[in-house]
């Protein structure tokens, strides 16, 4: 109970679901905790209004800092506004229409304190609207912690999202924090903490639920297929340190994801393309890892 944990949650356009992101976080198991609420809204509009609005209510509680940004700085930016604002030992991520479940802090803080670890992360629930489970993302993959063979774990597999990270404060300062890119803020974070060498463990279990809903986000259209299109190409550079089993993976991985993309967006060519691209680049995984995703979701439903 000596060590405060810190939990980020920058705010945009969603003070609709903001609350439920505060509540889940007050009300963990373990107590010792602060919120940082960065309000990214743009500052006289109405989005900012009502953000203002909905933390009245914790205008009191000693747990909970609201800062208000001077202007909309973006998802990066706003998290290491929260990250100077934070006073604990050790940092962690909310986004705002998302939850933790009631031990997942406690959990993740005596995991790290038993291995010394720098930063950790764990398995992530995906619900859509209705509170359903429609995904379990989780890493068993891993058979290794050397920061070598994370890097190709990583890159093949992203060891995301930024809500099931935990780290010591001084070791996300020495990252000094997430990069400004629009997409990909969670995976660039975590290869810079493999390439600096930081201890890093993985806890088994989710403790995260993100939600999947029709509200404004970045993870859809054509933003989203530009943004796949360059973090792909930017993993190019490591495919030195690749066998050839794991450049497959990835170049099947990103036709998937530009597959899942055009579904989400209803666009229908971009589905077809990228669903015939990633069979014909590897039949095998496409076999398998449909035959996983629905083991997976009936084991952890």
């Amino acid at each position: 109970m000596f060590n405060k944990v810190s939990i980020i949650i920058p705010t945009y356009k969603r003070s609709n679901l903001l609350e439920r992101a505060i509540e889940s976080v007050l009300n963990q198991t373990y107590s010792n905790i602060e919120v940082v609420v960065v309000d990214d809204n743009i500052p006289d509009s109405q989005h900012r209004a009502e953000t203002e609005i909905k933390m009245k209510k914790y205008s009191t509680d000693y747990r909970v800092i609201y800062v208000k940004n001077n202007k909309s700085l973006g998802g990066a930016f706003a998290r290491n506004v929260g990250i100077k604002n934070a006073n604990g030992k050790f940092i962690t991520f909310l986004d705002d229409d998302d939850i933790y479940l009631p031990h997942k802090v406690g959990k993740q803080l005596r995991f790290m304190l038993q291995n010394d670890y720098d930063l950790s992360f764990t398995d992530v629930r995906i619900h859509n609207s209705d509170d359903v489970l429609i995904d379990y993302r989780e890493h068993n993959y891993i058979t290794s912690l050397s920061n070598k063979d994370l890097l190709k774990e990583h890159l093949m597999h992203h060891l995301t999202p930024t809500s099931t990270f935990m780290f010591k404060i001084e070791s996300i300062l020495k990252l000094e924090g997430f990069d400004d890119v629009k997409m990909g803020q969670e995976f660039m974070l975590m290869l810079k903490a493999i390439e600096r060498g930081l201890n890093i463990g993985y806890m088994q279990g989710a403790d995260v639920i993100q939600y999947a809903h029709n509200q404004e986000r970045i993870s859809l259209g054509t933003n989203k297929v530009e943004k796949e299109i360059e973090l792909y190409n930017f993993k190019k550079k490591y495919f030195k340190y690749l066998n050839k089993k794991e450049k497959t993976y990835i170049k099947f991985r990103h036709h998937a994801v530009m597959m899942m993309v055009g579904k989400r967006s209803g666009m229908h060519f971009l589905f077809f393309i990228h669903f015939f691209k990633a069979i014909i680049t590897s039949p095998k995984n496409c076999l398998s890892e449909l035959l996983y995703f629905k083991k997976k979701i009936k084991k952890f439903n």
